[in-house]
């Protein structure tokens, strides 16, 4: 469904920057601009031209999609074509029509190097856009209502395939088998597609945070690692669970008690205001008190929406504050070589006055 207050959020960035109009060619910024969840696939077949004023905007597309594209639009203020020409050219003359001048013309950091030699050569005008870092992702980091309904539905599946690979699991099986089994329970039960390939991974392979599945064999005593989520109505979700195969115990049972204590009290300290290398350094505190620091590499968290890893991130880099609308994931790892791994990830929404955490999968050991 057309969104016409993105494309005024996006105006008013352009206006700030000193900007006349937006091309872009980056499919998952044009699906947000234009709010047609669904009518698109990760091929990058189209470009968008907004001015900064005004309620037109501009839809460039091939043969392939202009049916389903048309019908989106119909009754909106866009207008999509499918004119068999190139996209440089294309935007040359919509630039002419809106009286914009290449100097005028934002353009992402995004676009290809080819691409924006052509954008040069249909304008006459080598080096003189104005390039952007972000404007449009900056914008997709602050949800609003909507999107935060699409983001808990897909969350919804995601909980319910975990409620069912749990009394499906069991030690003999392999890490793939259990995979197929998730992957099929949430296509079968309102996924659209995967949000990304799952993750399983036992034992020792736990210890690498984005493990290939294998033929490896689950057997008793061991953790597994499983990091999955379903896109629902074009938003995706993304969680990461443990399995126990037999009771806890030992470094093991310290190592998910500290993981545990470190989630937690991320997800208790987020709301506006705070930064995401604060929230990253708190959880690394934990780890650390608990005997497992250093033991976590990665970033703790990522913005997710459209695309599974968006703005904000909680990381050293982000010292920016959260705001109300920022939806991110809080998952915090121990990774032992040569033993074993864990992570438990949660996801949600940075409201007024804290963290609505949209995951409802349980935080006590799962043992089997």
């Amino acid at each position: 469904m057309f969104e016409p207050s993105r494309i005024a959020r996006l105006q008013a960035a352009l206006a700030e920057a000193g900007a006349a109009a937006l091309y872009t060619r980056d499919t998952a910024n044009i699906e947000w601009l234009t709010g047609f969840c669904g009518a698109f696939d990760d091929e990058q077949a189209h470009a968008l031209f907004v001015p900064a004023s005004g309620d037109g905007a501009w839809l460039h597309t091939d043969s392939r999609y202009i049916t389903a594209l048309a019908r989106e639009a119909e009754g909106t203020p866009l207008q999509v074509d499918a004119e068999a020409r190139a996209f440089s050219a294309w935007a040359a003359d919509r630039a002419a029509v809106c009286g914009v001048e290449a100097g005028q013309l934002a353009v992402e950091s995004s676009l290809t190097l080819a691409e924006y030699r052509s954008l040069e050569e249909a304008f006459g005008a080598p080096g003189r856009f104005q390039e952007t870092k972000g404007l449009v992702l900056g914008l997709r980091a602050v949800k609003d209502a909507a999107e935060a309904a699409r983001l808990q539905a897909a969350q919804e599946v995601t909980d319910a395939a975990f409620a069912h690979i749990i009394g499906f699991m069991r030690p003999g099986m392999t890490e793939r088998d259990v995979q197929l089994e998730l992957d099929w329970f949430m296509l079968k039960n309102g996924a659209d597609e995967l949000a990304f390939p799952s993750i399983v991974a036992c034992g020792e392979n736990g210890a690498s945070p984005h493990a290939l599945v294998s033929g490896k064999v689950l057997e008793a005593g061991q953790c597994v690692v499983m990091d999955f989520g379903a896109r629902r109505g074009g938003y995706c979700s993304d969680m990461t669970r443990m399995v126990f195969l037999g009771e806890p115990q030992g470094r093991i049972l310290d190592a998910w008690r500290t993981l545990r204590r470190a989630n937690e009290a991320v997800e208790a300290m987020l709301k506006p205001g705070v930064t995401g290398k604060e929230a990253h350094e708190l959880a690394l505190s934990v780890l650390e008190g608990g005997g497992f620091g250093g033991l976590m590499g990665h970033g703790l968290g990522h913005g997710v929406g459209i695309q599974i890893h968006e703005e904000p991130v909680l990381s050293p880099r982000n010292g920016r504050p959260l705001v109300p609308g920022n939806v991110v994931t809080v998952e915090p790892g121990i990774y032992v070589p040569g033993d074993f791994g864990m992570r438990l990830e949660d996801f949600g929404i940075i409201t007024e006055d804290g963290f609505s955490v949209f995951t409802r999968s349980t935080h006590e050991p799962v043992v089997i």
